[in-house]
């Protein structure tokens, strides 16, 4: 716990956004490079794989050298389309080679990842359970990655529900939470029809679980007209995260530097 004399507990809420959320790796750079802490990570989709990666102990250089190895084939394959097109499998076998087939809670770093129950709609919010089986149900994408069925529950990808997980930093224990917003909504008006409906759905989905509200900072990269899906521009992304977390340092440090009100 901290009092009134230590500083404030960090949290990092990191939220959805496919292959975008690599950018999350460049936010989690600049942090270290100037030494601002963090005491919790929530995570949603690919916000989640990457948070319980740092939350492992798998440093940056390491988390730069999976990005730039790893590919879609590695974490999916395809399905019998009954639930969905692809099966994140392999996506449970990757992580366990990489981290270990462990629990949430033996995490170095406190952690959680967001869940949706399809059938009901309800917000979950996983911070206990086998890391790989956790990852995997957050970045379940419904309609195109089959639902993991999970303690009698039909589970797929937190950002149906909360896609920056602010709140669920707080609810970890965080005094000042910092969110990252990777999903950048844009209306392409050269698509006519589909670019107004695709706006409607990427601004749906970025407010999902109240959007940025709970922060007390948010991070947004420039990821305007990024792809949500190919990896293979991880440089880019990753840099972008980078450019935007060191413009926003300073807030963070001077918000930081005000006494905590927190006494037990």
């Amino acid at each position: 716990m901290h009092d009134a004399v230590n500083r404030k507990s960090v949290g990092l809420a990191l939220g959805g956004g496919v292959a975008r959320g690599l950018a999350h790796i460049g936010v989690l750079a600049a942090l270290e490079e100037s030494d601002i802490p963090v005491d919790y990570v929530s995570g949603t989709s690919m916000g989640a794989l990457v948070g319980a990666a740092y939350c492992a102990g798998i440093e940056i250089p390491e988390l730069l050298e999976i990005a730039s190895t790893a590919g879609w084939r590695h974490i999916s394959s395809l399905s019998w389309p009954h639930q969905g097109l692809l099966s994140f499998q392999k996506m449970e076998e990757w992580i366990i080679n990489r981290v270990g087939d462990i629990d949430v809670r033996d995490l170095e770093t406190p952690f959680a990842a967001m869940a949706t129950d399809i059938e009901t709609g309800e917000r979950l919010m996983l911070s206990e359970g086998p890391v790989a089986k956790v990852v995997r149900i957050s970045c379940s994408v419904p309609g195109v990655v089959a639902p993991v069925q999970y303690h009698g529950r039909l589970l797929c990808d937190g950002g149906i529900s909360d896609n920056l997980p602010d709140d669920a930093a707080r609810e970890l224990g965080a005094d000042y939470v910092i969110g990252v917003d990777v999903f950048a909504p844009v209306y392409r008006s050269f698509l006519g029809p589909l670019g107004v409906a695709m706006a409607a759905v990427e601004t749906l989905v970025q407010n999902a679980g109240g959007g940025m509200q709970s922060a007390d900072c948010v991070i947004i990269p420039d990821l305007v007209g990024k792809s949500y899906l190919r990896l293979s521009k991880y440089e880019e992304l990753i840099e972008a995260g980078r450019k935007a977390t060191e413009e926003t340092i300073p807030t963070i440090k001077d918000d930081l530097a005000e006494p905590s009100i927190t006494t037990l």
